[in-house]
């Protein structure tokens, strides 16, 4: 198990919602602010922090804003033939092109950088490093939505799906390996709580052909609210500023309209120096 340091980055993912958090992410740059010993993140939540350490403002941006919106993305055509809703490798292949990503700089910051998956055998949530595995790919791990995109990704002989599956803000992990004091960044307004599965026969069906994915799928909802309790209740001795986008936040998981997009980035833009304000403040109480 890696060491880390007392204070963490948590990111939540959400598709297109990680904008939000992009944003915040974004003045972060501007502002050169980055005092965290740790940083985890989780689908959409593992690209936007891969773009921040590897000092990228804007690349992210531009994936949910042109790349997520195109047609040659979300593909329903093709789901109903059997095939990907989402094409992963499309996107994948055509943003490591055209706007790729500096993983000198990445690879030249020290400090850990985890990121969430899920194994497809078992369920069971993993965090990985980039500096162990090939960071394309465990950034498209990371994000391989099951039954959205059916065949998870292959690291080292062992098969991911979206990290979301299995531990969507990994608060807990980091603060079982010792984080103490922690920002997490959402892309669900504070008032948000995840509901069960409404149609468990149909999900059952849908991974009848990765029944290692069934129970964790179906018990999502729990463990996420579960998660939200121990981010408003964290044990004594833990500090956590969660940073949530506003009540009106109504962003879809997969809009294809650019407006909103952009919207939701200035949101977290604007956020950004409070953000900082909040945590600056949290630390003077030490």
């Amino acid at each position: 198990m890696s060491s880390i340091g007392p204070s963490a980055l948590i990111v939540e993912g959400g598709a297109m919602r990680g904008v939000f958090s992009c944003g915040v992410l974004d003045h972060f740059l501007a502002e050169g602010f980055s005092p965290f010993d740790s940083f985890w993140g989780v689908s959409a939540g593992a690209s936007n922090l891969a773009a921040y350490l590897a000092k990228m403002p804007g690349r992210n941006l531009k994936v949910y804003a042109d790349y997520s919106c195109r047609k040659e993305f979300v593909t329903p055509g093709q789901f109903v033939r059997g095939r990907d809703l989402l094409d992963l490798d499309w996107m994948w292949a055509i943003t490591l092109k055209e706007l790729d990503i500096d993983r000198t700089t990445l690879a030249a910051d020290q400090r850990p950088f985890f990121m969430g998956v899920t194994r497809q055998d078992n369920g069971q949530a993993e965090y990985l490093q980039p500096k162990d595995y090939c960071l394309p790919e465990l950034m498209k791990a990371s994000s391989a939505l099951p039954i959205l995109y059916r065949n998870g990704v292959t690291l080292n002989d062992t098969t991911y799906v979206d990290g979301g599956v299995a531990d969507a803000i990994p608060v807990a992990e980091a603060i079982r390996r010792g984080a103490r004091r922690i920002m997490v960044l959402r892309s669900r307004p504070a008032s948000y709580r995840k509901s069960a599965s409404k149609a468990p026969r149909l999900l059952k069906h849908m991974l009848r052909h990765t029944p290692g994915l069934v129970e964790v799928m179906l018990n999502r909802a729990e463990r996420y609210n579960a998660t939200l309790e121990l981010i408003r209740q964290p044990p004594k001795g833990v500090e956590i500023l969660e940073i949530c986008p506003p009540e009106q936040f109504k962003l879809k998981r997969l809009t294809r309209d650019p407006a909103p997009v952009y919207a939701a980035h200035q949101m977290g833009l604007g956020l950004g120096q409070s953000v900082i304000e909040q945590w600056q403040a949290m630390e003077s109480k030490r």
